[in-house]
């Protein structure tokens, strides 16, 4: 079993930053491989951010590429994600996910078994 819990949420200036962690605990974190998603109002969870479990290889929706960097600290147990330039299309409730699964598909939810509670992210124009 894995617990992940998201912090770093809350309200900003289009323009302004954020940074986003995500603390793991009870399953080897240094072993799996993370992403981070988020769910705006009506809209379908999306793929925002993943990194592998070594944080070699990282990878990013077209959307937040350039803006959004994700990173991980595996002596700490935590991922995180740096948000800059935020828009207000960026408002959304962001999830931390990990994956156990042999194969990974880093942008599919279905390849990622435990997930956070989620934090917002209000980006205000």
């Amino acid at each position: 079993q894995a617990q992940l819990v998201e912090s770093g949420g809350g309200l900003v200036q289009a323009g302004g930053s954020l940074r986003l962690s995500c603390a793991a605990s009870g399953r080897t974190f240094s072993s799996s491989n993370m992403g981070w998603f988020r769910q705006a109002p009506g809209k379908e969870r999306e793929f925002v951010a993943a990194i592998s479990y070594s944080g070699g290889s990282t990878y990013y929706a077209d959307s937040v590429k350039g803006r959004f960097t994700i990173s991980r600290d595996n002596a700490k147990n935590t991922m995180y994600l740096q948000m800059n330039s935020l828009k207000p299309e960026d408002t959304a409730v962001y999830y931390c996910a990990a994956s156990t699964a042999g194969f990974w598909n880093v942008y599919s939810q279905r390849s990622y078994t435990y997930w956070g509670q989620g934090t917002q992210v209000t980006v205000s124009s």
